[in-house]
């Protein structure tokens, strides 16, 4: 395991001197750029003309902070000194109390050093801040575990035994055909599939068995074999939850990594391999030297052949990066792998532990996050990382779900644009800008209905409903993943239709992990994306801009969404919205500005959760002059999580997407050509002219209805 990276390109704050505002002055990142003072601070912000300025704030900052520093020590030094001690120890003691006070007070702001600027938008307002704990803010966050422990956990039994009523009439019917010995299975869609996979697997299983007996093969012994991948794990399935398990059952491997974000988590970043690419290097490549002379481990490359192009995938919401790795060689991660990609799984903050290089788990602190920071922090540190680590200037990026929510949040103008310059292309699987209808069920509303105060009560302020991760421990993994299944189905409607069911189970050991109840209060909570149905837009500029388009795009008689807008009482902030967008020029409300990469999006017709088409309509309409749109794809039939689980996503979803990498790729003359795109060609962008498209791939089964 590598070392933990520090990253260094964050703003760097510098404490303001006393008599002048609380706020937090950003260091700008280049000179000629505003400053901003913080809400503190109402005057308008000023720009730093030349480099004296930057130094004289610098200075006297430091000068308040040695004055802080000196009238601690000014008043230690009243207290009664021992006359016997030298001058020597005297200045001694003096210098190490000195440094001892300033290290202090460097902990204590440690963890705001990274703070970012209040003022970006109105969907993320400023997070409330807790103190450091003491003995009266221990009680009030004690009081907050209790009331959230007993609250939330009522709310989970709710939804479990509701997720268990719904499944009786189900298991009631599954029971009678098997009495009447009908076989219901042969409805599935891919019902043949299944049973040749299952036949496969179980000679699969056999043959493992018996090269196990006959030679002797350890369960964590590697094969050297001729094949390019060899599997050095095999036989039944004990479903883990453990991604180098399942890497090394398909003749891959996985590293872990430590990430260190800017405001001071310890993230975990999974490296997939080939074990052979080791093997033929080498090996004395296989071990570098650190800056301390520790000794860490690397995946060198093989010596005769380019280097693989690196790809971060990005998972969503209450999972893991697991998520890309349960399907056997049908695992998005896997196949992109064997592909020819040097693939990197990123995780989001917590995770299955939550780490922090100076918070404890029951610091409110730690808890303190939405997806902004996800976005904005965690994915600019998985993404440098990840470029430290193979050397590019770029990456492709995959996301899905909620990964696409903090890459559209984290790409936009007044976010972190300059991210966009790292990556080739944004793949978005299932991408959640807008809400799907399915925000409008009654637990859902009922999140929206309590107030800010009242959430934290039932939820708290630390983790969400940790209890669920405690189940993951104690239960047995098959009974686990049913109820997994069963839970997740109920709440947002998916179905296992479409996936390989005898891998079902295994696909929810990665889920849930520790999230924040702040992220969860902005998912699903009165002030957030339940509230306005978008990500970066409030509800009433979604739909002006929705009533603007049907004006300009004119009126399609039997609509039924143009006729519901069209017969909307408007409020007034919406009939202000409304004029606003009708003087301005489409653009006028782009999230984001040059720097964005271009963007593929592959949408599930079938999603109730997250509504794609609204965001394809977006692009289409010139609300996003900037996005380049490679490729887009509305796949009918798809759910939710079809897009990385369905039996045939390889076919629909996969080979898209690792053909997109590629011609999007800015190195292909330098990197090893993926099999399968010998003959794709590179992509360029050409803007649209009229009706005709220029180089914009838009395929879709359906067409964009």
């Amino acid at each position: 395991m590598s070392p933990v990276h520090q990253n260094t390109g964050a703003s760097t704050q510098l404490e303001t001197p006393s008599g002048q505002q609380d706020g937090p002055r950003l260091l700008p990142r280049t000179l000629g750029v505003s400053v901003d003072r913080g809400e503190g601070d109402k005057q308008a912000p000023t720009l730093v003309k030349t480099e004296e300025l930057l130094v004289e704030r610098s200075s006297e900052s430091g000068r308040a902070l040695e004055r802080d520093v000196d009238a601690k020590l000014s008043r230690e030094e009243k207290l009664a000194e021992p006359p016997s001690r030298s001058p020597d120890r005297i200045g001694r003691e003096l210098g190490r109390r000195r440094t001892d006070i300033s290290t202090k007070q460097t902990a204590e702001t440690s963890h705001h050093k990274a703070t970012l600027s209040t003022s970006t938008n109105a969907l993320f307002p400023p997070l409330r801040t807790w103190p450091e704990p003491s003995t009266r803010s221990s009680l009030l966050y004690l009081g907050y575990r209790v009331s959230s422990l007993i609250l939330s956990l009522a709310f989970l039994a709710v939804i479990v035994l509701g997720a268990l009523f719904t499944s009786i009439p189900a298991m009631f019917a599954r029971v009678v055909n098997r009495i009447l010995q009908r076989d219901v299975e042969v409805k599935r869609p891919f019902h043949a599939e299944e049973i040749s996979r299952r036949e496969k697997r179980r000679e699969l299983e056999e043959a493992w068995e018996q090269r196990k007996a006959q030679q002797g093969i350890s369960d964590d012994q590697e094969k050297f074999a001729e094949d390019e991948f060899t599997p050095t794990e095999g036989g039944l399935d004990p479903i883990v939850c453990d991604i180098g398990y399942y890497a090394r059952r398909v003749g891959l491997d996985v590293e872990e990594y430590d990430v260190e974000t800017e405001d001071g988590f310890i993230i975990a970043l999974w490296h997939v391999y080939n074990p052979r690419d080791v093997r033929d290097s080498a090996r004395k490549d296989a071990e570098s030297t650190s800056k301390d002379g520790e000794s860490q481990r690397r995946i060198p490359q093989p010596k005769d052949r380019k280097p693989k192009f690196p790809v971060l995938l990005i998972h969503g919401l209450l999972q893991s990066a697991g998520a890309y790795c349960v399907n056997d060689d049908d695992s998005l991660a896997f196949y992109l792998c064997k592909a020819g990609y040097d693939v990197w799984l990123g995780n989001n903050r917590c995770g299955f532990a939550p780490k922090h290089k100076s918070l404890s788990h029951t610091d409110p602190r730690l808890w303190c996050w939405n997806i902004r920071q996800m976005g904005v922090m965690d994915l600019h540190a998985l993404t440098t990382k990840v470029l430290d680590e193979t050397g590019f200037e770029k990456l492709g990026l995959v996301c899905h779900s909620q990964g696409t929510t903090q890459t559209f949040v984290a790409l936009a103008k007044e976010q972190r644009p300059e991210l966009g310059e790292k990556i080739t292309v944004f793949c978005a699987l299932a991408p959640a800008a807008y809400a799907g209808q399915l925000i409008g069920k009654m637990y859902f509303k009922f999140m929206r209905i309590i107030s800010p105060a009242m959430f934290r009560i039932m939820f708290g302020i630390h983790a969400f409903i940790p209890f669920m991760m405690t189940m993951h421990r104690i239960m047995h993994p098959r009974i686990y993943g049913w109820l997994g299944y069963k839970v997740f189905s109920f709440l947002f409607n998916w179905t296992d239709d479409r996936w390989e069911r005898d891998l079902r189970d295994r696909m929810f050991q990665f889920a849930p992990v520790y999230v924040s109840a702040e992220t969860m209060s902005w998912w699903l909570g009165r002030n957030g994306f339940a509230q306005h149905k978008c990500i970066l837009s409030t509800k009433d500029i979604v739909r002006a801009e929705e009533k603007v388009d049907f004006e300009m795009d004119g009126f399609e008689q039997g609509n039924k969404e143009i006729t519901a807008l069209r017969s909307e009482p408007e409020s007034a902030t919406l009939k202000k919205a409304v004029e606003a967008c009708r003087r301005k020029p489409r653009g006028a409300t782009a999230w984001y500005n040059d720097q964005v990469p271009p963007f593929a999006l592959w949408v599930a017709g079938n999603d109730d959760l997250v509504d794609g088409k609204k965001l394809l309509a977006r692009f289409e309409r010139g609300r996003e002059p900037f996005v380049r749109v490679v490729h887009c794809k509305v796949i009918p039939e798809y759910e939710h999580l079809d897009v990385i689980w369905a039996m045939d996503a390889v076919d629909q979803v996969f080979s898209e997407v690792k053909e997109v990498l590629w011609k999007t790729c800015n190195v292909r003359d330098k990197c090893r050509v993926p099999k399968g795109c010998e003959n794709i060609e590179e992509w360029t962008w050409s803007p649209r002219s009229g009706d005709e498209d220029g180089s914009q791939s838009s395929s879709s089964s359906s067409g964009h209805d």
